[in-house]
């Protein structure tokens, strides 16, 4: 039987980054992961749809090539070659994390883990037993796996998963997309490009619901000008599926509907992969498919540790990799500062993209805060004039006494970029007038951000 000073249960980004840094401390690690490295962000999530989309931005641009004063002309599209190059884009990026795995000296264990009831693991792979180990640490980090609704099968064929919505042999021509969260909103954008007819049903009031509404607002006016089809407060009552596609009844306010389609893709979240481990076994607590943690990752079950999408929202992968980290070198000792789950970036990474950090101005009101708020619109600017991108804005929310900044929310051609600065300025306990004496670099979209916080207090220059 091996022993490692930790193992590391599942190679996505909680996991992968955790086994690096526990190596960079010095620590003999292996990690079990019986697909690719990387988990389902980099094979099938985060990286390949923003390749998808990549391909989704350059098509609808060359369609506005005579703005540039460029003439190209008999535009298409290959499907087959836009789903190859996401394809290249995931393997490229899961081969540098097995080259990381090399440089760091870390095993990567083929197979499935099971824990036993003294704390080991067995893998297998295949359905055969390949190995047993052992380690003074373990960290679970087995992500999360689709959900769907009570009574509706995921068929992968007629009714669909993102992982099937990235390798679609065929475009097809309609598409009905239960959720308005933001993998909803991103393939909404990505097959509505394309040509496809797609209608998304979200039971919420509004699509991507935890975002400010006066960016939800502006977005769906977007959406809504480019073909796609809203429909909110829509609760999904069934689907069915034949041969020519898909049936799928909802209730509005106004009674009951029924939409069709050539697919239904079911985007309503995660639920966490804590099933088939053993963890009855060692006794661990699980409750509603996600595993039970402390403040620094700890299970109940000594030794035993889990970060990630199976410890529950939010389920980014950005959260899995610090919780990776944080839990990584609590176990060397180094009493790292807590994680501030109230300053993670959301990102959405349609076209105008959406990008927040902290509260929104909604929220903001409901804790008591006197408000200073500041908006500032991408068109005024020099820069996106030039690029032809000026869509969109940048909102700031400020405690008006103190200046503090209680939230940032930008909708824009770059803003999954320019949310970066704002969550550090709030890491930072940046005050409105420090990013407003910030000299931020003309002409950039940044200036947007500074002139926002101007705006808040009265003292915007381009508005």
């Amino acid at each position: 039987m091996k022993e490692y000073d930790l193992i590391v249960v599942g190679g996505g980004p909680g996991g992968y980054v955790a086994a690096i840094r526990a190596a960079q401390l010095g620590m003999s690690v292996g990690v079990i992961e019986e697909d690719k490295l990387g988990g389902l962000c980099l094979n099938w999530g985060c990286i390949p749809s923003k390749a998808l989309l990549r391909s989704a931005e350059v098509y609808h641009l060359l369609h506005r090539a005579q703005e540039f004063g460029l003439k190209v002309e008999q535009i298409s599209f290959q499907w087959d070659a836009i789903i190859q190059r996401s394809r290249k884009v995931s393997e490229q990026i899961s081969k540098g994390v097995a080259f990381l795995f090399k440089k760091n000296k870390i095993d990567h264990i083929d197979g499935h883990g099971n824990f036993r009831k003294d704390k080991s693991i067995e893998v297998r792979k295949d359905g055969k037993a390949v190995g047993e180990y052992k380690a003074k640490h373990t960290i679970i980090a087995t992500g999360g796996r689709h959900r769907s609704l009570p009574g509706v099968e995921i068929d992968r064929k007629k009714v669909i998963t993102s992982t099937e919505a990235m390798i679609l042999p065929t475009l097809p021509k309609s598409m009905v997309i239960i959720g308005g969260g933001p993998i909803g909103v991103e393939f909404a954008y990505f097959y509505n490009a394309f040509g496809c007819k797609v209608t998304i049903l979200e039971m919420m009031p509004a699509i991507l619901p935890l975002e400010d509404d006066e960016v939800v607002k502006s977005l769906s006016l977007s959406f809504k000008k480019s073909g796609i089809v809203l429909e909110t407060g829509a609760k999904v009552e069934s689907v069915k599926t034949s041969t020519g596609g898909v049936a799928v009844t909802y209730s509005i306010a106004s009674g009951k509907k029924e939409i069709s389609g050539d697919v239904a893709l079911m985007a309503i979240g995660f639920s966490g992969n804590s099933e088939n481990l053993g963890a009855n076994e060692i006794g661990l607590a699980i409750e509603k498919s996600f595993i039970k943690y402390d403040k620094d990752y700890r299970t109940n079950v000594p030794g035993v540790y889990a970060v990630g999408d199976v410890i529950g929202p939010p389920l980014l992968a950005h959260v899995a990799s610090a919780e990776g980290i944080h839990c990584v070198e609590a176990i060397a000792g180094k009493n790292p500062a807590a994680l501030r789950y109230d300053n993670i970036p959301g990102c959405t990474y349609c076209q105008p993209q959406v990008a927040s950090v902290g509260l929104t101005e909604a929220k903001a009101k409901e804790k008591g805060y006197d408000l200073a708020v500041g908006r500032f619109p991408f068109r005024p600017l020099g820069k996106s004039l030039a690029v032809g991108e000026t869509d969109g804005f940048v909102k700031l929310i400020f405690d008006k006494k103190y200046g503090e900044l209680l939230g940032a929310h930008i909708l824009g051609n770059e803003a999954t970029d320019m949310i970066a600065e704002l969550a550090l300025a709030r890491s930072a306990e940046a005050t409105a007038h420090e990013l407003i004496k910030t000299v931020h670099a003309h002409p950039t979209l940044t200036e947007a951000v500074m002139e926002a916080a101007a705006n808040a207090f009265g003292e915007a220059i381009h508005i």
